[in-house]
């Protein structure tokens, strides 16, 4: 009685909070914002940043029971701190499950600005609903929450690639397809009961065409998933295509991290969220076979999954004394592209198959973790690099064994967490770091990772530099400043090395990397933030005397001022300042970007736009720019030399089941007859781009 008075206290007394029903909340909350302040900083292109931001929009879509969650799950969100997870679990024990979303106000550490982010992902179910005990094929058929999605893409200039093979032209290839892309996606889910899809994309340059010779059976890609969740004591059952995150990600990543960025705190640790669906397009960061949790206990969990698939190579034949031909590849092509004879002939070449287990255990509290990792990956043709210097301890062979083992605990108001691995070859990989909460208004993080110059984990994905954890040693520390209500400050420092040499920089090299944002928040309709952030590391640079290369410390520095405000609530108007430059032992090169986005949100119209214009002096200063987009795409387009960017993005609800999106952009380049290069090039300086959707809810 006492718990529901309080409830009913704080509903009369917070009836101003944006925290009613969660249709509301959708029309107060701006996800490609938060989108957008998550990956502020983000600048590389191998980042599956189209994974990570449909992860987040599943669970805006879906919102955690947080009566029926897991701390995994809770960090997988970005949001909270693990000291925070801890508290609202701890709250929980001691009272019994939560009555209403108003209660977070009532768990210590949990501030409004946490709470206005957090509720948009989560929600409260009555616990006194029974779960629905009809078969699953009745529960997928009345399910509310499936749509099928069509999308279609194409550049309206020709590229080269497009254009007759002409005997007065260097060109010796051209695309084999036409050039439109076109996505074709189902997806029907309920939250921790089940989930299935599938899906279908042809790039642009592609065919759709039945062939068994080249394994192409209509469209280029296929993906299917079907995920069960607790039946029984099997609390995930996976069949199809899904991927894998235990631990700090250092032998299985899902992609789904976001690793540097103007978030200094929450996203330097990874979520052990296990096994989840996929249903992205990106053609190789997914396992596929089956893969299932079954629990031996209430605190021990063990993750069996095989995976076998076929993956891009270019195969290569060399000749032993023996006079016996070996067959082999450099590596695997991740670009999906299928356009060309060469990328035709390339396809799905080499078969991976993998499998391997997870062994986990959580105390009953909650604060502690630790597991057992342990996966073979086989290839059905041999590994064999090209023999350059760099990658004289890189894989070679057919097989890899991977076993490793991770931790998390939290004492109080800290969070520790790491993992440690080897491979076959005798490598090691070890990340170790703290959270702390030191007050409501100070939060750290301190990371050490260490990867040796032969330790190989096909996907692994955890904190660091490279784009692989490979050859590599640094140190990160986190800070988290709210000094006044309205203000926050963020900040990091990264300082790290490369003990061997890498691609482009022949000697041993080492670096570092800071970034300051400073956050103000007057109200509810507005804010602004200015961010600096510089990085400098060892680069190749070439000695024109000697035509000798030599290893230089190349600085890139970055300021962005970006301004939201909404004068009401159906207007928000954004301006966005970015600079950089870029310098290595020559003159520096700079480049800008200014851009004004209008967006409106009516009740079945939604409408963005964007001004904006670049002025870069070399490749080195190009502008990474957050674009709104369709549902489920996401776009960080890179800008370089001197033009202008505009956009128009519409979604039209005409009925309740249907919506409706187009999106036109063209960019006009100044002082340019060309754009692009290879079959890419476009005769002229102009760009435009349009992208259609429409999504159909059953």
């Amino acid at each position: 009685m006492v718990r529901c008075f309080v409830c009913s206290f704080l509903l009369i007394l917070l009836h101003k909070l944006p925290l009613q029903a969660q249709d509301f909340r959708r029309h107060t909350f701006d996800f490609d914002l938060f989108v957008q302040e998550l990956f502020a900083q983000q600048e590389d292109e191998n980042v599956p940043y189209e994974d990570m931001y449909e992860t987040l929009f599943q669970y805006y879509q879906h919102p955690i029971d947080l009566n029926n969650t897991t701390p995994e799950e809770l960090a997988s969100l970005y949001i909270l701190s693990r000291p925070q997870i801890n508290a609202l679990f701890s709250h929980i024990e001691t009272n019994g499950k939560l009555l209403s979303i108003y209660e977070l106000q009532s768990i210590a550490g949990f501030d409004l600005l946490t709470i206005y982010q957090l509720v948009y992902f989560v929600r409260v179910e009555d616990a006194g609903l029974n779960a629905d005990q009809r078969p699953l094929w009745q529960r997928i058929v009345g399910e509310d929450n499936n749509a099928l999605i069509m999308r279609y893409d194409r550049t309206l200039q020709q590229r080269r690639g497009y254009s007759p093979l002409d005997s007065t032209s260097r060109s010796t290839s051209c695309y084999l397809g036409s050039p439109d892309k076109i996505l074709m996606r189902y997806r029907v889910s309920h939250t921790r009961d089940y989930s299935l899809g599938f899906t279908a994309e042809k790039d642009a340059g592609e065919q759709i065409i039945w062939d068994s010779s080249t394994r192409r059976y209509g469209f280029d890609f296929y993906s299917a998933h079907l995920q069960l969740y607790n039946k029984g004591k099997f609390k995930t059952i996976a069949l199809g295509d899904y991927q894998l995150q235990f631990g700090q990600g250092l032998l299985l990543s899902s992609g789904y991290s976001v690793g540097k960025g103007s978030e200094t705190i929450t996203t330097v640790s990874r979520a052990n969220v296990g096994i989840r669906p996929y249903s992205s397009v990106l053609e190789n960061s997914f396992y596929r076979g089956a893969a299932a949790t079954y629990a031996l206990s209430r605190n021990l969990n063990l993750t069996s999954f095989f995976s076998s698939k076929r993956v891009d190579a270019n195969l290569q034949t060399t000749q032993l004394d023996t006079l016996e031909e070996v067959t082999f590849f450099t590596g695997i092509q991740a670009s999906g592209f299928h356009r060309t004879p060469t990328e035709l002939a390339n396809r799905k070449q080499v078969r991976e198959q993998m499998v391997g287990g997870n062994l986990s255990f959580q105390s009953s509290d909650r604060a502690f973790s630790a597991g057992l990792t342990a996966l073979s990956t086989t290839f059905s043709v041999p590994i064999q690099k090209s023999g350059a210097a760099y990658q004289r301890f890189e894989f070679g062979g057919t097989h890899n064994f991977n076993v490793g083992t991770h931790y998390s605990y939290v004492w109080q108001n800290v969070y520790l967490f790491g993992e440690t691995a080897v491979s076959g070859s005798g490598g090691v990989g070890t990340v170790n770091g703290l959270i702390a909460n030191l007050s409501n208004k100070v939060e750290v993080a301190m990371l050490h990772r260490h990867y040796t110059r032969n330790f190989h984990s096909f996907y692994g994905n955890a904190f660091g530099e490279g784009t692989r954890n490979i050859n590599e040693s640094g140190f990160y520390t986190g800070i988290k400043l709210k000094p006044f209500p309205k203000w926050e400050l963020t900040a990091y420092y990264d300082r790290f090395r490369f003990p061997w040499l890498r691609y482009r920089v022949d000697a041993p090299s080492h670096g570092d990397e800071y970034l300051v944002r400073l956050l103000f928040r007057p109200n509810r309709q507005s804010s602004l933030y200015a961010q600096v952030r510089t990085e400098q590391k060892g680069l190749n640079m070439a000695n024109n005397t000697t035509s000798i290369d030599y290893v230089a410390q190349a600085e890139r520095r970055n300021y962005l001022l970006y301004y939201d405000f909404s004068p009401t609530p159906r207007v928000s108007l954004r301006s966005r300042v970015q600079f950089s430059s870029y310098a290595q032992e020559s003159p520096r090169t700079t480049g800008y970007m200014i851009a004004q986005d209008i967006n409106f949100n009516l009740r079945s119209v939604r409408f963005s736009t964007r001004y904006a214009i670049f002025d870069t002096d070399s490749y080195d200063t190009r502008q990474y720019v957050f674009e709104r987009d369709v549902l489920y795409a996401f776009a960080i387009p890179a800008f370089f030399g001197r033009g202008t960017r505009i956009y128009a993005l519409m979604q039209l609800r005409p009925m309740r089941r249907l919506d409706f999106w187009i999106k036109y952009g063209i960019t006009h380049y100044r002082n340019q007859s060309t754009i692009g290069s290879g079959l890419e090039t476009i005769e002229g300086p102009i760009r435009s781009d349009v992208r259609v959707q429409t999504r159909f809810r059953f």
